[in-house]
């Protein structure tokens, strides 16, 4: 039953959805992504500018690439390789860079139509733009139980089957033992705080991310005169030139599109429950910045784990390492056993984080549309026996469960952000047009956008009509007020 859904989500709708529309989102945007990709970095020079108990765009930047950076980097790029060959690796990429523009609107439209809450905060996300831009609330239902599934019962599975699988590869610690031990940690979490483990982790994660970037440079670097050959087999094989590799072009691409979205998670409807928290002066700023994330994950780290792979030499066609023991495998081969070590820790820390923050856009789907208890209580409950499920599942299942929530939901999404593109042109040509005026920071003017259903308490009156300098400084000041 998941071999046929996923044939027909993937091999009939999302590849045509996902390459296509952003495809037609990069072009009639004028190469977004591109575009700004400067700005990207000059946004953060406001990181810290933001009132207080807001988050920053920068700070959510951080979060939903710490969210992100997981078992799709390590494990699920060994998966693409194994099942597609290295020709995957080159339509990761191409998902990536489309995907960079899909981001960039689902996250901009995120912003547009986020809501205030009681405590000062902001709240959305697709069921919001779904609800606000579209007026289907019932659709908006539909997405947040595909996200709650997807997140809360689907990736967290994969997680733990990932550290599970790593840490009996690596120690010899039974799966079971793996899963438990994660059910136990995670419970304690979502029951009740941790804040110490939590904050532990917030320190750790982005010197584990760092450090294995250097893991990364330093294999690379060690095998330099292999790195065109290693580039020349991953188009070869895009292509289906590569006669080593079964499957052909057709698995490539396949799987190059599942594992990508998988890692990125662009116009999946993720990113933008994250986006729409962030303090900002025009929503398109935040839609810039989240369209980094998507580069970050996949074209840097995946490829870092692509390389490792391809260049130790470890991979061949027919291989029954599965998932991430391939990737352990092929840092062993070049730094030597600690090597197998060190990716079982980090990524034991990364998955962590991971599994907390799929959680929590879980809990965030079910709070639009019920305020009771009694159900989150019972997903909690539930969440942690997802985890303790994946960790003893075999690699086949637990992607193929996986993958069709996530087909489900980018579906619904993706069509959403058809519907509301025209929407979106508006918000970037508003943008645009204000940095040619010479605005350096511009300011979202609700008058402009009187015909949408947007919340007057996030995006007040613009004050004055004086020039755009002037402007944007007058409409600084209310939000501040």
């Amino acid at each position: 039953m998941l071999d046929l859904l996923n044939d027909l989500i993937w091999s009939k709708l999302l590849i045509v959805m996902l390459i296509g529309l952003g495809l037609y989102f990069t072009i009639a945007s004028r190469f977004v992504q591109f575009r700004y990709f400067g700005s990207m970095f000059q946004i953060f020079g406001e990181a810290f500018k933001r009132q207080p108990g807001q988050l920053s765009s920068f700070q959510a930047l951080m979060l939903s690439v710490a969210g992100r950076v997981g078992a799709g980097n390590i494990a699920g790029v060994s998966v693409a390789i194994m099942l597609g060959g290295p020709g995957a690796i080159f339509w990761m990429w191409i998902v990536a860079l489309v995907g960079m523009a899909t981001s960039y609107f689902e996250c901009s439209l995120a912003q547009l139509y986020k809501r205030r809450e009681a405590d000062g905060g902001y709240r959305g996300g697709p069921a919001f733009y779904i609800q606000h831009g579209l007026g289907q609330r019932w659709l908006g239902i539909v997405v947040s139980l595909l996200l709650l599934v997807t997140f809360g019962f689907g990736f967290n599975a994969v997680q733990s089957y990932t550290v599970a699988s790593s840490l009996n590869d690596t120690f010899g610690v039974p799966t079971f033992v793996s899963g438990i031990a994660l059910m136990v940690v995670i419970g304690l979490i979502i029951f009740g705080g941790i804040k110490r483990i939590a904050k532990f982790a917030d320190v750790l994660v982005p010197i584990m991310a760092f450090s294995y970037i250097a893991m990364a440079i330093f294999v690379i670097g060690s095998n330099a005169g292999a790195i065109p050959e290693a580039f020349g087999t991953i188009f070869r094989s895009a292509f289906g030139l590569e006669p080593a590799f079964a499957g052909g072009i057709g698995a490539a691409i396949i799987m190059g599109v599942k594992r990508g979205l998988f890692s990125n998670e662009a116009g999946l409807g993720s990113a933008p429950n994250v986006a729409a928290v962030a303090e900002v002066k025009h929503p398109v700023a935040q839609g810039i910045v989240q369209s980094l994330s998507v580069f970050i994950d996949t074209i840097v780290l995946c490829s870092c784990t692509a390389l490792i792979i391809i260049l130790s030499g470890v991979f061949e066609p027919g291989s029954e390492m599965a998932g991430v023991v391939l990737t352990q495998t092929a840092v062993a081969a070049v730094v030597g056993e600690w090597g197998r070590v060190f990716i079982s820790v980090a990524l034991l820390l990364f998955v962590f984080t991971t599994l907390i923050y799929n959680y929590y856009l879980g809990e965030n789907a079910l709070g639009f549309f019920t305020g009771k208890r009694w159900p989150v209580q019972v997903y909690r409950v539930m969440v942690i026996g997802l985890v303790m499920w994946g960790s003893i599942q075999d690699l086949g299942t637990v992607f193929g469960f996986a993958d069709v929530t996530m087909g489900l939901l980018a579906i619904c999404n993706l069509i959403a952000l058809a519907l509301l593109f025209k929407v979106g042109l508006r918000l970037m040509r508003d943008y645009d047009s204000q940095r040619k005026a010479g605005v350096e920071s511009p300011v979202l003017d609700p008058k402009n956008f009187a015909d949408l259903d947007l919340d007057p308490s996030v995006w007040p009156a613009r004050v004055g009509s004086e020039s755009p300098a002037t402007t944007a400084t007058a409409a600084g000041q209310a939000l501040q007020r």
